[in-house]
């Protein structure tokens, strides 16, 4: 049996990275949103199977929630959050960029946040009126 790559030329299975660096809870996940396309290896698609190497360049889309980070070590086993920390560098422009997503919804309305409660009868009669019923 060989003996694994020296440690600038290891490499790992996409899907396998992504579940390490603590980015999805479970590998079938990381699977999903590989294959469903909110994952973007050195800014073209790929597939779970795509091997990561250090220096690449990953594009994670989770919710309304984008990161861009660069692969700084490669795992295939899941460890601690300090160790999946140690594994990627979020870039400068997605951090700002985040940040400033996080301020814009800090100022927006709750969806649903005019609703309180059930509907009146007088609520139900324009409800009724508006689809047609």
């Amino acid at each position: 049996m060989p003996d694994r790559p020296a440690a600038d030329n290891a490499r790992t299975r996409l899907d396998k990275w992504l579940w390490a660096a603590r980015f999805f809870k479970h590998r079938t996940a990381a699977t999903e949103a590989v294959d469903g396309g909110k994952v973007r290896l050195n800014g073209l698609a790929a597939k779970p199977a795509r091997e990561v190497k250090a220096g690449d360049r990953i594009d994670i889309t989770i919710g309304e929630e984008t990161r861009t980070v660069v692969v700084r070590a490669i795992a295939d086993k899941r460890g601690s959050a300090a160790i999946a920390q140690a594994l990627y560098e979020e870039t400068p422009e997605s951090a700002e960029q985040r940040e400033k997503a996080r301020e814009l919804r800090k100022f927006a309305a709750t969806p649903g946040a005019d609703l309180h409660g059930r509907p009146t009868k007088r609520d139900r009669r324009r409800i009724d009126r508006f689809s047609g019923l």
